[in-house]
């Protein structure tokens, strides 16, 4: 049974690179362009990765959509999240800390460092 991702950005040419790179690791993928829907299909999705950007529009930012994600009873131990963002500032990391991301990747990101950052955090089935 494959594994589920989600990738979460607001611009759809990072969420198609990001679907490529994805598409080598057997898993089934899904999206979404704002913190919102990101919430809303993790909850129905459990999802074993999230890819999520940090800056988005709407209500919720990546910070709040992986604090959400941390503070679930059920997705907090299922449920790995990756902080793909711009934002490289000590304090920016500081906070993905804080709300319990499971890595930070600063873009531009290589494809090979998160595809071992995702390899690192999943076990294989």
């Amino acid at each position: 049974m494959k594994r589920s991702a989600l990738i979460v950005d607001d611009q759809v040419d990072i969420r198609n690179l990001l679907m490529v790179t994805m598409e080598s690791e057997d898993f089934d993928l899904h999206e979404a362009d704002n913190g919102e829907d990101a919430w809303r299909v993790a909850q129905n999705l459990r999802p074993a990765i999230v890819l999520l950007d940090v800056m988005m529009p709407g209500a919720l930012d990546g910070y709040q959509v992986c604090q959400k994600i941390k503070a679930d009873a059920t997705l907090q131990s299922t449920t790995k999240v990756i902080l793909l963002t711009a934002r490289g500032q000590r304090t920016d990391i500081e906070r993905g800390e804080a709300v319990g991301c499971d890595a930070y990747l600063v873009k531009p990101f290589s494809p090979i460092e998160l595809l071992d950052t995702v390899d690192r955090l999943l076990v294989k089935p």
